[in-house]
């Protein structure tokens, strides 16, 4: 029961987060690209690469890894909304757009975790 709070806590506070910067990137560049989405699942991968990083070096432990990874960075990346995104470029008949930010989110995530788990290894 005590991991199951760990990870919902943590999907509480991940899930605030993703709606916070959703709503200030859609402030700052308006409606017609989705770089909400594509701004927590870039950081997101990065996040988790550190995380990863630091739990293997640390030996930190099942509750960080529920907590932060599964808990706080699970409520925080998105890609149930970025297939929602893709499909409403589609949609609209944007698909080269849909394309272009389909390649960029899932190309972008992976170098983003690669790159925090990197490093996470140089600073060892």
């Amino acid at each position: 029961m005590y991991h199951l709070i760990l990870v919902m806590a943590g999907g509480a506070l991940g899930s605030a987060a993703r709606f916070l910067v959703g709503r200030a990137t859609l402030a700052r560049f308006g409606p017609d690209y989705p770089f909400g989405t594509l701004t927590v699942n870039l950081v997101g991968g990065f996040a988790m690469g550190l995380l990863v990083g630091i739990l293997a070096r640390h030996s930190a432990g099942e509750n960080w890894r529920l907590l932060l990874g599964v808990g706080v960075l699970g409520g925080f990346t998105t890609f149930s909304s970025f297939s929602l995104d893709v499909v409403s470029l589609i949609e609209r008949g944007d698909l080269a757009t849909a394309l272009g930010y389909t390649l960029l989110s899932v190309v972008g995530a992976i170098v983003a975790l690669f790159l925090g788990l990197s490093l996470t290894r140089v600073a060892a």
